[in-house]
């Protein structure tokens, strides 16, 4: 489980029902990477996440990105756990 902090004025970049001015909120792209590329090697998860981390402006940890990328490729569960401020 992974764990990150945003600003009340920032959950559209978070949200995949937002309608902020951020082209895919972060939940939105994670969900489609997880479709598209369950199974596939981490390495190659890694940079599409990272890609979708920087365009919505989130600072996930290297750390917390693998994370993200072995659910992804095990297909398992991912438990986000967000802290407004």
């Amino acid at each position: 489980m992974g764990e990150i902090s945003v600003g009340r004025q920032h959950l559209d970049r978070l949200l995949a029902d937002s309608t902020g001015t951020y082209g895919v909120p972060y939940q939105r792209a994670f969900a489609q990477l997880a479709e598209e590329l369950r199974g596939r090697p981490v390495a190659e998860i890694l940079p599409l996440l990272r890609r979708a981390a920087d365009a919505s402006l989130l600072e996930f940890t290297h750390a917390d990105l693998v994370e993200q990328a072995e659910a992804i490729s095990a297909g398992e569960r991912y438990v986000l756990r967000v802290t407004v401020t």
